[in-house]
């Protein structure tokens, strides 16, 4: 399964609207993606530090089913940076293209520059 940094997105936009500060339901659905997408996606944003996940993966499952719990401080500052559909739409056009692959990390300088543009720095 590929990476799909809206997904990655639409799950922190997610969290972070629970009012409890966490997800309390231990379910998320969001349109348009599988339980084992999100599962998947869940299981990879804990490992970058991004939420924290609990692993509910069945024994007789071929996919990670992750379920996302709450946001890190990381997560928070990624979704400070991404939250803006105009920013995000140029990112996924000038950085994340699939042509060009580039790694979260490489976004991450990406958009820290873009908001210093943005604040005139």
């Amino acid at each position: 399964m590929r990476r799909n940094l809206d997904l990655v997105r639409e799950i922190l936009i997610w969290m972070e609207a629970r009012p409890e500060g966490r997800n309390v339901n231990w379910k998320i659905e969001i349109e348009g993606f599988t339980d084992d997408e999100i599962g998947y996606h869940a299981y990879l944003m804990n490992q970058a530090g991004l939420i924290i996940a609990a692993d509910a993966t069945p024994l007789e499952s071929a996919s990670p089913k992750w379920i996302p719990n709450m946001l890190t401080w990381q997560g928070h500052e990624f979704l400070a940076a991404v939250k803006d559909d105009t920013l995000w739409a140029k990112a996924k056009k000038d950085v994340i293209r699939p042509a060009v692959g580039a790694t979260f990390s490489v976004l991450l300088e990406w958009l820290k520059s873009e908001a210093k543009l943005r604040l005139g720095l």
